[in-house]
């Protein structure tokens, strides 16, 4: 079996290669030449993963997968959701987005957050859901070398480390990208 993941960002194809078992070949946009960027235009982070999986499949015929993935937090009434790739602007910089976040919680106590991830997949002209949520805190300072997006700034509840100091592992064990690609690859399991 192969399949697409519908993703240009190169962490998040490192992170889901490391989960998906050996007998699914897993293409990347660039392997089967797509060089545009994909609208994300739904207001929902389960939206934008059906839309950019449906583009795929409808204007390349591949079968394959898109994820969108969110940190909501609890006292922002969720936000940056849908938005956390654009939180500080069309930049899409990591470290400005996680500068306002942190500059937009400097007086609340409430440091509840959590991260979303939705995968979308497209096989045999059939749409599939998947969702992985993984609860936490957003940390005061910057943590951690390792990851990218938020992870120095996001605390998984149970541990003392954010997600920027684990190894891969370690995050994809617990993780919403993990527990999401997980649930992908037991339904993809039972295709075989």
């Amino acid at each position: 079996m192969q399949l697409v993941f519908a993703t240009n960002n190169l962490n998040k194809l490192k992170e889901v290669q490391a989960l998906i078992p050996n007998h699914i070949k897993l293409l990347s946009l660039k392997d089967i030449e797509c060089f545009e960027d994909i609208p994300e235009t739904q207001n929902s982070i389960e939206g934008n993963a059906v839309q950019k999986a449906t583009y795929i499949k409808e204007k390349y015929g591949y079968d394959c997968f898109a994820d969108d993935t969110g940190l909501e937090v609890e006292a922002l009434n969720g936000e940056p959701g849908v938005f956390s790739a654009r939180y500080a602007g069309e930049q899409r910089n990591d470290n400005d987005n996680m500068n306002k976040l942190l500059a937009s919680l400097k007086s609340s106590p409430n440091r509840n957050a959590q991260f979303k991830t939705v995968i979308a997949l497209q096989l045999n002209n059939k749409q599939h859901i998947f969702t992985g949520i993984c609860k936490g805190e957003i940390t005061k300072t910057k943590q951690g070398e390792h990851g990218f997006g938020y992870d120095p700034i996001f605390k998984p509840q149970g541990h003392e480390k954010t997600f920027a100091e684990m190894d891969l592992s370690l995050k994809n064990s617990i993780g919403h990208r993990g527990k999401a690609v997980s649930q992908l690859v037991v339904f993809l399991n039972a295709q075989a």
